[in-house]
């Protein structure tokens, strides 16, 4: 693979890795009105695959040309 591919595979993946824990520890949505509380169950699907695309980006970055 050219260089600059590469870098730019290792840039995106690190974007990706960071965005998706980034949505994953954010607080979850709560409302409070008096004696009613309603809590909003976060979903972490979107976080999951966001993750592994930056896992599988960052990989490909490292992987060896041909020689």
């Amino acid at each position: 693979m050219n260089k600059s591919i590469k870098a730019v595979l290792l840039v995106a993946g690190i974007i990706l890795l960071g965005y998706g824990i980034y949505t994953m520890i954010q607080p979850e949505t709560q409302v409070s009105i008096g004696d009613l509380n309603l809590l909003e169950t976060q979903d972490n699907t979107n976080s999951f695959i966001t993750i592994a695309l930056g896992i599988v980006a960052v990989a490909l970055s490292f992987m060896k040309g041909k020689s």
